[in-house]
């Protein structure tokens, strides 16, 4: 009896689910695994019906303790090859978890080499792999590939989507070779399954460290120490895929990878330096695939949604998003254009780079280097009659001078500034040199943001909080009249074990009333600015964190990590309830 009908006979697929499994099946594919992979069953029950039928137990890796002495004298070809990690000894036999109960083959091999008598458990394939990349390293089966020079064929759904022009170096050739391709290939599909928006490959005195950066924090990954040897061939790797000059080390490069990966499209934006030890590359990867811009879906309550709903259909003016790299400004902004794009509205921007096209809005790629600046670019924007225009940034007294001018014509412009909070901008245009009855009459809004991730709804716990743990500015009276416990991060399956899974913004929207007009035209300070927009019911990004942390989709850690406590409440009375 095959896998397939021991799925059907314990009534966990109906025969036309069997059918459609047979189908999906490969000669490295059973059945049961592809009933897994079109949602038939889940893949634990699967394990545990073959399990009873061969007589198996099933484990939770997750819920398992490892002996990871065990791989001191384990023969590690084997693990990666046949997918086995050795778990403790028991009873004078060793248990080996597998995902396959019919490779008898395979745990023959192992007590060959070992000399142990094996004793097979079921487990979740991919805790299995788990194990392998976290205690052996990422990469390690092809590393142990080249290694031993012999070419890798398995297909890691990564596709080149523009032709690589290489030369008949050596090093050109060195990098075609089928084992650099793939585990170059299996860096950038880990990267993607892990949902990280930059990846780090950095070269110091101890070899190659990669890091990758997931829901803002950067999170290092295991890798063999031998991956160090391969360093110069996964680098020219990288660059020959962005186009770049692979014998140019001296003098830093950009350029631009354009992949498909499990059918769906990803660029990869690449930048390399040279440092000491050699070139490192940061490589920005940019999932069009899971993008959704959205306004309504970026984290804010119904009144803050409905004031900026109302403000991006204002007919002229200026309306700034601020906030440090990475606090999702882009974002903000593409939703916000979409959300009013119609067909009687004209809809330019200049990008510095574009990230991501959209469909219906005209983009503009600036390049400084040829003389097309952002000031360049606004100018001639406004030739071509636009209704609306968003510059990527107002770096500069010429690009501020363009946007305000823009917006005296009728045009409603968006963009970005670098301050800490929404008060900064004002004075930050000033210090530019913008006069300030200028920025008082055409500056509409300005709104300061940040990312914080958001609780793992599988394994949040409520918490009660301490006093020492927390800051003076925490609500406390907010939290007494709450009806609800608040939560900490813990770490799960789901989440990878971070406690987090993906991210929600903070916002501190600052509305230009005729009081903050008044302020920016007198050159009063942006503590002023902002104490009079909390007098008027402004709410900061400090609250509006607090406020996420009562709702449960954060944690005061997250808070503290990206907010800074507003000094001049304390001197004030305490924030009220309505307030959060």
């Amino acid at each position: 009896m095959d896998a397939g009908e021991i799925l059907l006979n314990r009534g966990l697929i109906d025969r036309e689910q069997l059918l459609t499994s047979r189908e999906r099946a490969t000669e490295d594919t059973r059945v049961d695994r592809a009933a897994v992979e079109l949602g038939f069953v889940r893949e634990e029950q699967a394990l545990r019906a073959l399990g009873e039928e061969v007589g198996l137990d099933y484990v939770d890796l997750t819920q398992t303790e490892v002996d990871l002495n065990l791989l001191r004298d384990f023969p590690i070809k084997l693990i990666t090859r046949n997918h086995l990690f050795p778990v403790r000894r028991e009873n004078g036999y060793l248990l080996v978890a597998t995902n396959d109960p019919f490779d008898l083959y395979a745990l023959d091999e192992l007590s060959a080499a070992t000399g142990l008598t094996i004793e097979p458990v079921l487990a979740n394939r991919e805790e299995i792999a788990k194990l392998i990349k976290t205690h052996l390293g990422m990469g390690r089966e092809t590393i142990d590939g080249l290694i031993a020079l012999k070419d890798a064929d398995r297909d890691n759904d990564v596709e080149l989507l523009e032709e690589i022009e290489a030369d008949d170096s050596e090093l050109s050739e060195m990098v075609q070779e089928a084992s650099v391709v793939r585990l170059v290939n299996e860096i950038l599909l880990e990267a993607i399954e892990a949902r990280a928006s930059d990846v780090h490959l950095e070269i110091g005195s101890l070899g190659l460290r990669i890091r990758y950066r997931v829901d803002g924090m950067l999170q290092s990954q295991p890798v063999p120490g031998e991956i160090s040897r391969f360093q110069a061939a996964i680098i020219s790797r990288l660059k020959i895929m962005a186009h770049l000059n692979i014998a140019e080390k001296r003098v830093p490069q950009d350029g631009r990878i354009k992949l498909k990966v499990k059918g769906r499209e990803v660029d990869v934006r690449v930048s390399v330096i040279p440092m000491v030890h050699g070139e490192g590359i940061v490589l920005r990867i940019l999932d069009k695939g899971s993008m959704k811009f959205a306004l309504r879906n970026l984290g804010m309550d119904e009144e803050l949604y409905a004031s900026v709903r109302d403000l991006i259909r204002l007919p002229h003016g200026i309306l700034l998003v601020t906030g440090p790299t990475g606090s999702g400004k882009s974002t903000t902004l593409y939703s916000s254009l979409l959300e009013i794009k119609s067909e009687h509205t004209k809809i330019i921007t200049a990008e510095d780079p574009v990230e991501y096209q959209l469909d219906g809005i005209n983009q503009i790629q600036v390049h400084p280097k040829i003389g097309l600046t952002f000031a360049a670019a606004l100018r001639a924007i406004l030739r071509h009659d636009p209704d609306v225009v968003l510059v990527g940034e107002i770096r500069d007294l010429e690009t501020a001078e363009n946007a305000i001018q823009a917006s005296l014509t009728g045009h409603l412009v968006f963009s970005t500034l670098h301050t800490n909070d929404s008060a900064g901008a004002y004075t930050r245009l000033v210090d530019m040199g913008v006069e300030p009855f200028l920025v008082a009459s055409t500056v509409e809004a300005v709104m300061a943001q940040r990312l914080v991730r958001v609780l793992c709804p599988e394994c949040k716990e409520p918490y009660e909080p301490n006093r020492d743990d927390l800051p003076d500015d925490f609500p406390w009276e907010a939290y007494r009249e709450f009806d609800g416990p608040i939560y900490q991060a813990k770490g799960c399956r789901t989440c990878r074990g971070l406690g987090y899974r993906g991210r929600v913004g903070l916002y501190e929207l600052l509305i230009t009333t005729e009081k903050i007009r008044q302020l920016a035209h007198d050159r009063e300070s942006s503590w002023a600015v902002k104490q009079a927009a909390m007098e008027e019911g402004m709410r900061t990004l400090r609250q509006d964190g607090w406020r996420k942390v009562f709702e449960g989709k954060t944690s005061a850690d997250e808070i503290l990590r990206v907010t800074k406590a507003d000094q001049f409440i304390r001197r004030k009375a305490a924030p009220r309830v309505s307030a959060m």
